[in-house]
């Protein structure tokens, strides 16, 4: 019971979060996208008619010329002919007008937000004498939730992927009362030995998809066999895991430099970036679809497995698991080959959402790992935590991070705000206590 509501207020934290960033977030949005184009589409055919005359009018970004292509098909599907499309600056605008006095005039300019605001649109009948009875249109505005967007949410779930894999492994340590300091050189030395595999020996740019999934199980592996090693310092020699793990951080950093020659490795095909950036499944990025999924395996494991009840006993009382038949240096073992497994995996998916592999990547990861795991109700004693906590946690901390950064909160201020939440997680840990 508990538990429960431990995890409800944990889900409860997290929706006033986003009610309240939300509401920080609220302003007057100027849409650009398929829909904006397809209204204003319908604003330009009633204006003009089937037989009007028009010009598209927007800046050379790529979103612009996006929306601009959007409006010419809207465009062609209500048989409406578009005269000219201008990518340019005001100086090109200008001169499409000029040739469209000459030729005869135009009934309507389609503008977005920024070029509708150009002063070159504003006394056309005074500038262009012929064009006195032109209209310039643009999208209607609308008021929303920055915040609330589909890109930003989008973009939310994406970057805290890697952190929410990680935070599995993580958790399975922290239950055991153990700590893992390695994660993030791990990520760094399986992005660097995936796309050090894919370059040398699977034909770089020119690799399949057999060559990358062959380099990316030799990125995990070797962080299974890190993770190993970490675990039997620990279970043999009966080291702390806080030390065991601080060395191993170094040695993973120290062998992602050398291997890379402190440079990035980017020499791999973009179809590489398909398992970080591709999106196959409902529109959702392919990265966080394995991340649902490790999470609902993960929670099973815990719930319906005798591993997960080992693990919860070795964390409760490890003098008790031990004399309840426990095996209790293998379920220790266990759980941090996992962890670095994990971070392999967390190394492979950064390196495709980055499409190269860098010594550089992971850092301070394991910290904001760790804080996703605390936040989301494991105690840093051992025995407590679950799976469905850990990821509601993560999120937590990606919607305070990408909050802060909505309503430009200066980034040292945001290491503050994260570091008072962890102080926060951990003090109402030992409260419950």
């Amino acid at each position: 019971m508990r538990h429960h509501l431990a995890g409800s207020g944990m889900l409860i934290a997290l929706l006033l979060l986003c009610v309240f960033f939300s509401i920080a977030t609220w302003t007057r949005q100027y849409p650009q996208d398929t829909d904006a184009a397809e209204h204003l589409a319908e604003i330009v055919l009633f204006e003009a008619g089937k037989d009007g005359r028009v010009i598209i009018v927007v800046r050379p970004r790529s979103d612009d010329v996006t929306f601009a292509k959007a409006l010419q098909t809207s465009l062609k599907k209500y048989e409406v002919s578009v005269l000219e499309v201008v990518q340019g600056e005001p100086k090109d605008a200008r001169a499409a007008l000029l040739r469209a006095a000459a030729s005869g005039g135009v009934d309507v300019i389609a503008c977005n937000r920024a070029t509708a605001s150009w002063l070159v649109f504003s006394d056309l009948s005074h500038d262009f004498p012929a064009l006195k009875d032109t209209l310039v249109v643009q999208p209607q505005s609308q008021a929303w939730a920055v915040f609330l967007k589909t890109d930003n949410l989008l973009n939310i779930a994406n970057q805290i992927a890697v952190i929410a894999i990680l935070a599995i492994g993580m958790t399975l340590v922290i239950i055991t009362a153990g700590i893992d300091l390695s994660v993030g050189s791990l990520i760094a030395l399986s992005a660097v030995i995936t796309t050090i595999i894919v370059r040398d020996f699977c034909g770089g740019v020119h690799a399949g998809a057999a060559g990358m999934f062959v380099a990316g199980l030799g990125g995990i592996a070797l962080c299974g066999a890190c993770g190993l090693l970490s675990g039997a310092f620990i279970t043999r020699l009966r080291m702390p895991p806080f030390i065991v793990t601080l060395a191993m951080m170094l040695v993973g950093s120290g062998l992602a430099y050398r291997l890379a020659e402190n440079q990035s490795v980017y020499q791999v095909p973009d179809s590489f970036a398909r398992l970080g950036r591709g999106s196959d499944l409902l529109g959702l990025p392919n990265a966080v679809v394995l991340m649902l999924l490790l999470y609902a395996a993960a929670h099973i494991v815990m719930t319906q497995t005798r591993l997960g009840r080992n693990l919860y006993a070795v964390g409760g009382n490890v003098e008790a698991a031990h004399l309840s038949g426990v095996p209790v240096q293998r379920v220790i073992l266990i759980a941090y080959v996992i962890c670095g497994l994990l971070a392999g995996l967390g190394g492979v998916v950064t390196a495709s959402l980055l499409k190269s592999g860098s010594p550089t990547y992971g850092q301070m990861y394991e910290l904001y790992v760790i804080a996703a795991v605390v936040v989301g109700g494991t105690s840093l004693s051992g025995g407590r935590g679950t799976m469905p906590g850990t990821l509601i946690g993560a999120f937590i901390i990606a919607v305070i991070q990408n909050g802060m950064n909505l309503t430009n909160v200066e980034s040292n201020t945001q290491k503050i705000v994260l570091g008072l939440v962890i102080l926060g997680a951990v003090l109402v840990d030992r409260v419950r206590k």
